[in-house]
């Protein structure tokens, strides 16, 4: 790769990080080429990129741009790069299912939206609700009193009815 190719992976790293709401690293060391193109569908299904880069290059991006320094203790080994949108949680929960069933595709850490977690919290991140989970547990909660208002007038109608009948039967008898 010559000096040209480089910056360009570089500007392209640097474009990819300002762009996205979360970067996730992992190990893909072991991970063969079938399971890492199925990966990589099921990455892109979800919206989100991922790449392969060289440490050194990604060094470099992740110094001019400021709030990444966390990431370079782990730029060792064969590492991979998810980049997010707005689903940030997913990455998350498809690296456990995988490193779960495999023990390869190691989570070495990432960054949401500035904040840093280790590769301990791993297992945090993937019990998080996903945006769609949060704004169908939203729409849930806001149609909820609207659902017992209408239990409720529905109720009294019912009381209403069987008192008239109630009445009813009364004067016919």
């Amino acid at each position: 790769m010559n000096k040209d190719q480089k910056a360009e992976q570089v500007s392209q790293i640097k474009e990819l990080l300002e762009n996205s709401t979360g970067v996730y690293l992992v190990d893909y060391h072991g991970v063969d080429v079938a399971d890492i193109n199925s990966l990589r569908r099921e990455f892109l299904k979800d919206g989100l990129t991922y790449k392969v880069f060289k440490n050194t290059l990604f060094n470099r991006a992740i110094e001019s741009v400021e709030g990444y320094d966390e990431l370079k203790s782990s730029l060792t080994g064969m590492n991979g790069f998810i980049f997010t949108g707005e689903n940030y949680i997913v990455p998350a929960k498809i690296i456990k299912k995988y490193s779960k069933e495999k023990k390869k595709f190691l989570f070495k850490g990432c960054f949401i939206e500035s904040q840093y977690y280790g590769e301990d919290k791993l297992d945090v991140l993937a019990s998080m609700p996903t945006k769609e989970e949060v704004m169908s547990s939203i729409v849930g909660s806001i149609a909820a009193p609207a659902s017992g208002i209408v239990g409720a007038i529905n109720a009294v109608m019912r009381d209403i009815v069987t008192l008239v009948d109630e009445i009813s039967k009364k004067k016919a008898a």
